[in-house]
């Protein structure tokens, strides 16, 4: 059965580090290029012009080492979410751990280019001289923070984007809070004794989530989720053939959802039991689970019996 066909989003998905690392690639080489550029008329200003190979060196050595922190900062934009941490309280924590990270940036930045261009000076039998310390870095720290703010806003607003293209759903029906109770007069009857607890009311399942894709918003139902898988932060909604990403982790999520219909298979995997097409046991105890819509869903040794009580009832 031929599965569903793929929206320019999920024909994107496999190449997107490829396009994502050659972005950046290209980002670099451009800037490194023009800068070379920009100071190679400037230095024939000066009273003592430097060497071409010289300033080759200095502005690739410098986007060189911006590339290969480029992962550390994507890493890190990723836990210190802007969304995440603007709430009251948070601001201040949020800008506090940036300004210690760009600090981190620019030295690590200032260090590997000093032992780059030492390498390159001294394979050219020259000496590098950076200067004072203290100056200089501050210098290059004033340099760095601009770098680093424009690479940040960059990862985040990409990954914005990203997050709307896929689609991003939440909750539609949140549960109503309880009244609280009205104070009794000074004069009302005594109260009669408390009768036994009742049972606690069943939780609030969600049966419906909207689901922000670009300029559309539209509706999917509890019941059409195929399959869940965890991201991170978010849970990966899986609904005929489309990804959609609802903030929170599966085990949480899990717990709203009918433990009747939805069921864990992986640590990272939960299935709808009715898009359940064919468990297919494998080697050591694990399985791979056929669903409907033509995709598979890796099931864990540790979660077949689960899943096999789940079936059989």
């Amino acid at each position: 059965m031929a599965g569903p066909r793929k929206d320019l989003y999920h024909r994107y998905e496999p190449i997107r580090r490829y396009v994502e690392v050659g972005f950046w690639i290209v980002v670099m080489a451009l800037q490194a290029l023009f800068n070379t550029m920009v100071a190679m008329v400037d230095a024939r200003s000066r009273a003592v012009p430097r060497e071409t190979w010289e300033i080759v060196v200095w502005e690739g050595s410098s986007h060189l080492v911006l590339l290969l922190l480029v992962p550390a900062i994507v890493a890190l934009e990723r836990r210190l979410s802007p969304l995440a941490s603007l709430a009251p309280g948070r601001l201040a924590r949020y800008l506090a751990w940036h300004l210690a990270a760009s600090v981190v940036f620019s030295g690590v930045h200032v260090m590997a280019m000093f032992a780059l261009r030492s390498l390159a000076y001294a394979v050219a039998g020259e000496h590098y001289a950076f200067g004072g310390w203290a100056a200089q870095w501050g210098y290059e720290y004033l340099k760095d923070v601009r770098a680093y703010v424009s690479i940040v806003f960059g990862i985040w607003a990409y990954r914005m984007f990203m997050l709307r293209w896929q689609g991003e759903a939440r909750v539609l029906d949140a549960p109503d809070e309880a009244p609280e109770a009205s104070p009794q007069p000074a004069d009302a009857a005594p109260a009669q004794p408390p009768a036994e607890p009742s049972p606690p009311p069943a939780p609030a399942r969600p049966e419906r989530f909207l689901v922000r894709k670009l300029r559309r918003e539209f509706l999917i139902a509890a019941s059409d989720i195929d399959w869940l898988q965890a991201e991170g932060n978010y849970v990966g909604l899986h609904v005929n053939g489309h990804d959609y990403l609802l903030r929170a982790t599966l085990t949480d999520f899990l717990t709203q959802l009918d433990p009747a219909l939805f069921v864990r298979v992986h640590r990272s995997h939960a299935v709808n039991l009715s898009r359940l097409r064919e468990i297919e046991p494998l080697d050591g105890g694990d399985a791979r689970l056929h669903m409907h819509d033509g995709s598979t869903v890796p099931c864990s040794r540790r979660y077949r019996e689960a899943l096999r009580g789940a079936t059989a009832s």
